[in-house]
Formats: C-alpha cells, structure tokens, sequence
C-alpha cells in the first residue's frame, strides 16, 4: 500500500498540481485510514475494501472527536485515490463514492445592526476632507445598494447617475444590473465628487485614492472595518457584511424577495433565500427580549 500510497500523492503533486497542504492532508488522511483497515500490519487489499469498511472508520474517527466537516475531508481523500486506481484499472469500483455523509448546515449571513451603520453616516465629519468624505461614501454605498466590494471598487464614474439616482454595476460574469439610491446618497456622491477634482483621477473610477488612482480591497476593507468597530460593530466587519445588512434590512422592511435578488444580482432565489433565515432569527431575538411571556423562566407549571 505504501507505493501505492506514494503514487497517487506524486500524481496528485505533478499531475494535478494540488497544493502541498493539500497533498499531505490527503496523505495523512489516507495513512491514517490504511492503518485502520489493517490494524497498522501489511497493506490492505483495495479491490476488496467496501462501503461498509469506509462507514465504518468514519464513526471511528467521529468518536474521537472529528467534526462532521473533517469527516468530509477524510471522505474526499478516498474518494479520489479509488478515482485514481480505477483510472488505472487496479480496482473495479469506488466504494466511497456511495457512502453519503451528512449535509453540513450552512452558516446565516452576518450582519450589523442598521443603527450601527447610521452611526457612521451620521457622524459628524470635516465635510472639506476628501479622505473623510470618500470613506463615509464607501460605507454608503455598500450599505445603500448592496453591491459587493469588487463592484464597489470597478465601479466607474460614469455609471452613478445622481440625477435619476441610480448606478449601474457589472457583476459576476459580466452581468450588468441598475440598483436605484435615495436623494441622500446622491448628495454624497455629488458632494465627493466636488472635492475629488484636486486628486485629478484619470482612472475614471467614482472612488479613487488620494493620489487619483484605483482604490484596492485592503484599503477598503480597513476603512470599513475601522468605521463598523469604532461605531460599536462586534464579530466580522467586512465589506460584505454591509452587503448582508442591505439584503437583510430590505427585507425586514417589507421589500419583496424577488426585488432583493435583482438589486443583489444574485443567479438564483435560493441564493438570496438565506437572508429569510436572518430576519427570522432577528426577529426571535427581539421578541425574546421583549415579550413578557418570553422573559418567564420555566414552563407553565414553573418547572
């Protein structure tokens, strides 16, 4: 087994140019897996190995500790050596490719709360800063319209029309979308572009850096997570959070699940389907807090 082993790890490292991390967590897995079914003497034979074997170690190593999402590694390393060995014709099938775990949960959105985003815009700031002025823009707008950071950052100056106070973004697969804003973010926008004229951009892009030129996800990402902590936001605070919170704030206010799927430019409506699950779990959370029968410790009977 053990130049078997070795082979189908210089296959993976040579031929499929998987990262070295990756290549030694599959082999680490597999040893490990081999030690099992052999009790650590001799190598095993593949061709008789069944799905049951397989099940068999994974309860194993979930007894030991292994998380459901380890388990799935352990999975996907046996997986791919039997679809190697049947390429080269040394077994007749793949016992793990029957064997189903299962389905992980997929973690909620995170979110901000929107009176932690108005603290920001609402923050007294040097309304002649250009820095200040672009940095409460970019909350904003990825509060606002709920683009992503790559839109935000490719978004051109030409595509923001504050007159019928709507921008035009180009997503995922160059799909163009028009997410319309309210007057108070076209007087921002009119507002920094006002004092963008002395970095004299020739980027053609809305927001630019002090120096006129693109700005960058790093820089992005520092000013938003700065402004979210600074206004009291705990967890992650990233660009996509805002994100979250648009989707999140939209529906809580009553718009249509549909409509939030076209302003976020999602494929489909499962995708947007997820944020359902957010303001659910928001509104739980307050009626926890607020309803008098909720608060009561105990059952009916005061158990």
């Amino acid at each position: 087994m053990n130049a078997t082993l070795e082979r189908f790890l210089q296959y993976l490292r040579l031929e499929r140019n998987l990262s070295p991390r990756t290549v030694d967590r599959y082999g680490r897995d597999l040893r490990q897996w081999v030690d099992y079914l052999t009790g650590g003497n001799g190598a095993p034979d593949l061709a008789s190995v069944t799905a049951g074997d397989i099940r068999s170690w994974l309860i194993s190593r979930s007894s030991h500790g292994d998380s459901p999402a380890t388990l799935r590694v352990h999975l996907q390393a046996i997986r791919a050596l039997y679809r190697y060995l049947l390429r080269q014709g040394e077994v007749g099938i793949n016992p793990a490719a029957i064997v189903e775990l299962a389905k992980l949960p997929k973690p909620l959105p995170t979110f901000v709360r929107a009176a932690t985003v108005d603290a920001i815009i609402d923050a007294d700031i040097d309304g002649d800063d250009f820095t200040q002025v672009r940095d409460r823009l970019m909350v904003m707008l990825l509060y606002e319209t709920g683009i992503r950071l790559s839109e935000l950052i490719g978004l051109q100056d030409a595509q923001v029309d504050t007159v019928k106070r709507e921008l035009k973004v180009r997503g995922k697969r160059d799909k163009d979308r028009v997410v319309p804003f309210g007057p108070e973010l076209a007087t921002a926008v009119d507002h920094y572009r006002t004092l963008r004229v002395e970095q004299r951009p020739e980027c053609g892009n809305l927001l630019v850096t002090s120096r006129g030129r693109p700005l960058y996800p790093s820089l992005v990402y520092h000013v938003v997570h700065d402004a979210l902590a600074a206004a009291g936001g705990t967890g992650k605070l990233s660009p996509h959070v805002l994100r979250h919170t648009f989707a999140s704030v939209m529906l809580n206010q009553g718009a249509e699940l549909n409509s939030v799927k076209e302003l976020l430019g999602h494929e489909s409506l499962a995708a947007t389907q997820v944020y359902t699950h957010v303001t659910l779990s928001e509104l739980q959370h307050n009626y926890e807090l607020a309803h008098p029968r909720a608060l009561k410790k105990g059952g009916y009977y005061g158990n």
